[in-house]
Order: structure tokens, then C-alpha cells, then sequence
């Protein structure tokens, strides 16, 4: 059994990764923002929960109860389009929270490992086909550049101080619990019956759609490889198969009737033709790091899709 801190678990990405942790027996502690009842906390596999920001008190406070040997790092800014609107309060959410973060590490967990979550927008623009993780950063939003700036900071504590760390950086991560960005906007559309559905952009742009079980999986994967920190210590969470964004839509609309076989229609889907600031037209994995260790993707898309759905209703109509 390990002791783990995870950043942000109160989070999408971060209560289904306690979730999946905790089932494989590792103790799990919490950190971020939301009051979260030890009832409902226990549910998702965190046994012990701080409400409050990323700092030393905080940090030295859980460490005195449960000292960590693993550190997951999942706090920080998490939409292209909030950092676009409030970019220096995401540079406190990323940057400064890891420094917080690191400088913990380095004086109180010198030996723990560090798995720091970042995002393919350090990709930026000007990618077709799958990236690899020795691609060149160019991010294209403030929310990028503050995701290479959190990933700089770590590379910095392990080359100066022998901080033992791995960085994951996530592609489209989708699954139940996720009450944002596309799907969630769709299925809110849907179910108040708005007909033409007209989204962003043109429905050419390309992601690569990962599964939140999946993700959570790789996540735990990298965190036990033991090789020496090195430039490869980064990995990317993806499938390594780019979908245009207006198959996802079509894909969500046919579960959307085919799930609820009393609605009539399907919904006309259109685009507006322009694209969100920020938004990079394709970002697609090479994920051949993480296939190397073992990994697997195992949730197909469309399986995932008419599963989002289904969370959809059942969560909305409590």
C-alpha cells in the first residue's frame, strides 16, 4: 500500500483517479477546493480531505497526519477558455500552486515521486498527425503556456534538487462526472429540446477523445515506472486516433434518440464556421511512451459516448 496526494481530487479527473487508486488499495489524501462531507469524500476513495489552496500550511498539515510517498498534481487552471478570460488567476491556479508544491517536496518529501498532470495545448497550433512528447511546445493560450511553465518548474526541481518526477500530459478526457466543454454543453441543449443544435468552428477540427477510466489507468501505469528521470519521463495520455469533433457531436446526438427511444427526430447539427480563441485546429497523441509500459486503451468511443450520455440523465434528473 502507498500513501498518495492528489492536488485537485475534488476535480473530474482527480476523483476518478482516487477512485481507481483507493480500489487498488493505496491510502489516498486530498487537497483543493469544495466542501466534500468525509461521507461523500469516502465514496470516491479519499479517506482524508483538506478544503483550501495549495500551500506550505495545508501541505505540512496532511503530511503530519499521512506522509506521502507518491504525489499526483492535478490542481491548477483547467479550461482554455477561463485562462483566456482571467489569465492571471490561472497563472496562480498552475504556476504558483506548483512552486508551492515543489518547494514542499524539496524540503519535506525530498524521496516521493511527483506525477505532474499537464495538457497537450503546451502543443499549441501547427500540429497535424500524432505529436510526439519530443515536439516542440508552442502554446497557444494562456492556459498553455502555463501548463509548459508548471511542467518547466518540475524539470528545474529534478535537475537541481533530484526531484524523483513524471509528467502526463492529457488530450480530450471525457466520461461521467464531466460537467463541461462540448458533451456536457450538447446533452444540456438537447435535453431542453433546442433544434438546430449549432456548435463552434466548422466540425473539421480533430481531437483525440480518451475515457476517463482509461486515463486513470495511465496515470497509475506511469506512476510506478521506475526508470531514471530523464527527458522521456513525459508521456502522453492519449488514444493516438484523431476524430474530427463533428463525428463526436453525430455519435452523442445518435445516442442521445437511441437512448431515449420516446424523443423524436434527430437534432439537425450545424456549425457556425468560427472557432474559439485559443482552440488549436488538430491535437492528436503519439502515444507510443505509454504503450511501451503496458498500456492499453480499452473504452471504445462510441461505448464512452452513449455512457456519457446515460451518466447525463441519470445525474440531471435527481
Amino acid at each position: 500500500m502507498q500513501r498518495i496526494l492528489i492536488t485537485g481530487a475534488h476535480g473530474f479527473i482527480g476523483k476518478h483517479l482516487a477512485k481507481h487508486l483507493a480500489s487498488l488499495g493505496h491510502h489516498v489524501s486530498g487537497l483543493g477546493h469544495g466542501i466534500w462531507p468525509s461521507s461523500e469524500a469516502s465514496m470516491w476513495g479519499v479517506a482524508d480531505w483538506t478544503n483550501g489552496d495549495v500551500h506550505t500550511a495545508n501541505l505540512r498539515a496532511l503530511q503530519a497526519r499521512n506522509e506521502p510517498d507518491l504525489v499526483f498534481h492535478l490542481a491548477g487552471g483547467s479550461t482554455v477558455g477561463a485562462a483566456i478570460a482571467n489569465p492571471r488567476e490561472d497563472f496562480f491556479r498552475t504556476v504558483a500552486s506548483t512552486v508551492e508544491l515543489l518547494e514542499w517536496m524539496r524540503q519535506d518529501l525530498p524521496r516521493a515521486r511527483l506525477i505532474a498532470v499537464s495538457s497537450a495545448a503546451i502543443y499549441g497550433a501547427g500540429t497535424l498527425g500524432p505529436i510526439s512528447e519530443c515536439a516542440a511546445g508552442v502554446p497557444y493560450s494562456p492556459y498553455g503556456h502555463h501548463k509548459r511553465m508548471m511542467e518547466m518548474l518540475c524539470r528545474s526541481y529534478g535537475d537541481s534538487y533530484g526531484l524523483d518526477f513524471r509528467v502526463a500530459r492529457l488530450f480530450s478526457v471525457y466520461g461521467p462526472e464531466l460537467k463541461k466543454q462540448l458533451l456536457w454543453d450538447m446533452c444540456t441543449r438537447l435535453a431542453a429540446g433546442e433544434s438546430p443544435l449549432t456548435l463552434g468552428g466548422t466540425g473539421q477540427e480533430i481531437r483525440d477523445w480518451t475515457h476517463i477510466r482509461d486515463v486513470v489507468a495511465a496515470l497509475a501505469l506511469i506512476a510506478q515506472n521506475d526508470a531514471p528521470v530523464q527527458a522521456d519521463q513525459t508521456f502522453n495520455i492519449g488514444t493516438g486516433t484523431g476524430v474530427p469533433v463533428h463525428e463526436i457531436a453525430q455519435l452523442l446526438i445518435d445516442a442521445w434518440y437511441g437512448n431515449n427511444s420516446g424523443r423524436s427526430g434527430p437534432t439537425p447539427l450545424r456549425f457556425s464556421g468560427q472557432s474559439r480563441a485559443g482552440d488549436p485546429f488538430s491535437l492528436v497523441a503519439d502515444p507510443q511512451r505509454l504503450m511501451a509500459l503496458g498500456h492499453a486503451w480499452q473504452t471504445p468511443l462510441a461505448t464512452g459516448i452513449s455512457g456519457y450520455v446515460d451518466w447525463f440523465r441519470h445525474a440531471t434528473a435527481r
